[in-house]
């Protein structure tokens, strides 16, 4: 096999196969997840919340806070697709949340959702970010002034621990197109690079409000780079806000028109919505949560 030239950047792929060959040698199970089930700060019988979960490939332990659809309980055969978040502790419960008081307020919109027969029932697992951590573990790549690129590791937690518990621990579908992924900002920066490189894990993407000017926009090579690779593209809800600064929305609609070029099709596998009067933050994140839910999780 040639050398590599000096200086030339790995593809995708090559960092993704050196990764999971240093992770193979680890024997799994081999984090530490609390089984025991707790209430929400703010209480509701369909919260429940795990406190510590450690992963065997990030450092810090993270709460894990699970959403149950209405009649999760009545009929113990069924199994139900299951959405995973970033930033649980902005999701539901507004004692936790980056802002006190203000949250997506996803129990809301999904209870509504699936009782007005938009939505198919699902569950929805919340991931607390770690806080001063979370810029690394939610960026794909090392900028030379802010550091980061430890998504590979958030990824691996999720997809080689998190999944396979939350399977363990409640009745949902594991298949890829069962499962979905999301977040915003940097949330929604991971939920694309996290979706591509794992495609064979999660079938739906919510990218809201993407950071995609992370890296000089390097994840707008990472979609030309693995796109047209995969066997089965995602379906992504992509948004953003015209009221969250300049270059927010132009960013945006340069991903989507990204995917576009790398094979995703409007109103199949892409939807691209300018949030008119939207702003980056949990208010303006809530109103999108119900609109997502439909495109995602259609009633069947």
């Amino acid at each position: 096999m040639p050398k590599k030239k000096p200086g030339r950047r790995k593809t995708g792929l090559e960092q993704r196969g050196e990764f999971e060959a240093q992770v193979s040698s680890i024997p799994l199970p081999g984090w530490h997840a609390p089984t025991e089930r707790m209430e929400a700060e703010t209480p509701h019988e369909r919260l429940k919340v795990h406190r510590g979960f450690r992963s065997r490939f990030l450092p810090d332990a993270r709460d894990v806070i699970v959403y149950l659809p209405p009649g999760y309980e009545d009929d113990v055969r069924r199994m139900y697709p299951v959405l995973y978040l970033h930033d649980g502790q902005n999701l539901f419960d507004p004692a936790t949340s980056y802002v006190k008081g203000k949250t997506w307020m996803v129990r809301e919109h999904a209870d509504a959702a699936i009782e007005a027969g938009e939505v198919e029932p699902l569950v929805i697992v919340g991931i607390y970010n770690t806080g001063d951590r979370r810029l690394a573990e939610y960026t794909h790549e090392r900028d030379w002034q802010m550091g980061g690129g430890e998504a590979d590791s958030y990824g691996a937690l999720l997809t080689l621990e998190l999944i396979p518990w939350i399977a363990e621990q409640y009745r949902v579908r594991v298949e890829r197109e069962f499962t979905g992924l999301g977040g915003s900002s940097l949330g929604g920066l991971v939920t694309m690079y996290l979706g591509l490189k794992n495609a064979e894990s999660f079938g739906k993407l919510a990218v809201l409000s993407p950071s995609v000017w992370w890296n000089h926009r390097s994840i707008l090579g990472v979609v030309s780079e693995l796109g047209p690779l995969l066997e089965h593209r995602p379906r992504v809800w992509l948004d953003a806000g015209d009221h969250e600064g300049r270059m927010t929305l132009k960013d945006a609609q340069a991903l989507a028109e990204r995917l576009r070029d790398n094979g995703w099709v409007d109103d199949e596998t892409l939807h691209f919505e300018r949030i008119r009067g939207g702003t980056h933050d949990e208010a303006s994140w809530s109103t999108r949560v119900r609109p997502m839910l439909r495109f995602l999780f259609p009633a069947k």
